[in-house]
């Protein structure tokens, strides 16, 4: 059995980020089989038991993630000229207080705080953002199975064979898609859930159906929706909500 480096093994094990584990073991707060590990870069074997202290769990416990409904307009990560990022939205005056999640903004939720997936420009709905590595790891994986839904109007006529690529038979860049769920909602509306995320897949998607996209809104992540949460209004993931 090969050893594995111990910050991967961390990520792996759904602990925290790499990033956090390097912290956690340069703090001295990693402990395998009972013994301390502080040295960065550390090998173990897989087999072998970690665990975090109780400075690391309060740490993780401080750790926000938010739920955000982004407008069109917003860029879910990096700025692009003449846009602005969402996270130039959680602010204050934008919070959605929610009497179930009486925790209120503070200027720390803004540390290290990235998106866990994204959305369009042109799309709006449900965006998370968090500081916790868990979490980013759950939704944005490569292991990732977490479903996500969509309302898409679309332009054009869907035959039924079409209809049946749409929920699997599609390729993007050379590789086959996984199977998806797409229903029609009503008229002009369509129901997409993925278990996936290509760049602007959905609208890709739709363009080899010969359908036209003209409006798309993220609904439901996992078990977390968007619900009543106003546009361009965030709030915190509560503690009785898991993805």
């Amino acid at each position: 059995m090969e050893k594995i480096r111990l910050s991967k093994l961390m990520s792996e094990q759904g602990l925290c980020s790499r990033r956090e584990a390097d912290k956690y073991i340069e703090r001295g707060w990693v402990f395998v089989d009972g013994e301390c590990v502080s040295e960065l870069g550390t090998k173990i074997f897989p087999t072998q038991k970690i665990k975090l202290n109780k400075a690391a769990q309060t740490q993780q416990q401080s750790l926000v993630t938010l739920l955000l409904h982004k407008p069109v307009g917003y860029v879910s990560s990096q700025p692009e000229p003449g846009y602005q990022p969402a996270v130039n939205l959680i602010k204050p005056d934008t919070q959605f207080i929610d009497e179930r999640s009486p925790q209120r903004f503070s200027p720390s939720n803004l540390r290290h705080l990235a998106p866990a997936g994204r959305l369009d420009i042109d799309s709006q709905g449900l965006l998370i953002m968090t500081q916790d590595g868990r979490i980013a790891r759950q939704l944005i994986g490569a292991d990732s199975k977490i479903e996500k839904e969509y309302l898409v109007r679309v332009k054009g006529t869907l035959p039924k064979e079409k209809l049946v690529l749409l929920n699997h038979g599609l390729s993007l860049d050379g590789k086959a898609l996984k199977p998806a769920k797409v229903n029609w909602q009503n008229q002009d509306q369509l129901r997409f859930i993925l278990r996936e995320g290509k760049k602007r897949q959905i609208r890709r998607m739709c363009e080899l159906v010969d359908l036209q996209v003209t409006g798309l809104k993220r609904v439901r992540i996992g078990k977390v929706k968007l619900g009543n949460l106003p546009e361009g209004m965030w709030r915190f993931l509560r503690k009785d909500e898991t993805f």
